[in-house]
């Protein structure tokens, strides 16, 4: 599921052929994307408005309109966006939405597991939308205290809290795997129960490798992949997510493979030591 680091290079991507366009027309191919509501009602809200910014909350992407709406596109599992110029996109069966644009664009929502959702919000419900639903941006103005307090009275697992998006926004699966191994923390341990040096480690690491993964457009594992087609190299750089059974970069040990939260999770045995004081209360 595409994470912070991809949907920040998919922003990054489309905002040049989406800010300052009109959208001449919208054509919604599965219902699926704007249920409950219907689509060519939606479409035709959607025709005639101007995009004025493209933003990302999360693992959201915010398609800002002039009017003051906001488009609020997830791209859940397999979730892209594709651009070419008008009717130069390439015939797809896993194509949801075309905005045909008035600068001559074509930009398709293709998802193949058909999972994605697009929600436009009128200018009173955005923000008290994106407050229920996402806590901080952790590449914002995010301490390691701010994390703490996030994190204070939790007795979940320490992965499981931090996959829950209303503590900190944009983190999944390979993220967190990934900054629980440079922070040598255990996926098990109780997220309220991290002390102060723990805290500043866990915060370093998650800001380091979201920043590592944006700068490598993020991780192509299966269909995700950029606009313009292109792939993300970050899981080149992978040192715990997907690598069960192989030694660990730091001790050598064998990587090992849990389930935390329904959610599958590689750890180091000895880097990432769950000892009974640090344990789940």
């Amino acid at each position: 599921m595409p994470e912070l680091p991809e949907v920040e290079t998919v922003r990054r991507g489309i905002a040049p052929v989406l800010e300052g366009a009109r959208i001449e027309r919208a054509d919604i191919l599965d219902a699926r994307l704007v249920r409950p509501f219907d689509p060519g009602i939606v479409a035709g809200e959607l025709a005639g408005e101007r995009v004025r910014a493209v933003d990302r909350r999360g693992k959201y992407l915010l398609v800002r309109f002039e009017s003051g709406r906001v488009l609020l596109m997830h791209l859940r599992m397999t979730g892209s966006l594709r651009h070419a110029a008008r009717g130069a996109l390439a015939a797809d069966r896993a194509t949801r939405a075309v905005l045909r644009m008035d600068n001559g664009s074509d930009v398709a929502f293709r998802d193949v597991r058909r999972f994605g959702t697009w929600e436009l919000l009128e200018p009173q419900e955005v923000r008290p939308t994106l407050a229920e639903r996402l806590g901080p941006e952790p590449l914002g103005a995010f301490s390691a205290a701010r994390l703490g307090r996030r994190l204070e009275g939790r007795r979940a697992p320490l992965k499981s809290a931090l996959l829950d998006q209303r503590t900190v926004a944009g983190l999944g699966n390979i993220y967190v795997d990934e900054a629980l191994w440079h922070s040598r923390l255990h996926p098990l341990r109780s997220a309220g129960g991290l002390d102060g040096d723990e805290l500043r480690r866990l915060h370093r690491a998650l800001r380091r490798v979201l920043r590592l993964g944006i700068a490598r457009q993020g991780s192509t594992l299966r269909d995700y992949t950029a606009p313009d087609g292109s792939y993300g190299s970050m899981q080149d750089e992978f040192r715990a997510y997907g690598r069960a059974g192989q030694p660990c970069d730091r001790c050598r040990a064998v990587l090992e493979r849990i389930v935390v939260g329904g959610r599958g999770t590689t750890f180091c045995p000895r880097c990432q030591a769950l000892t009974r004081a640090s344990g789940p209360s």
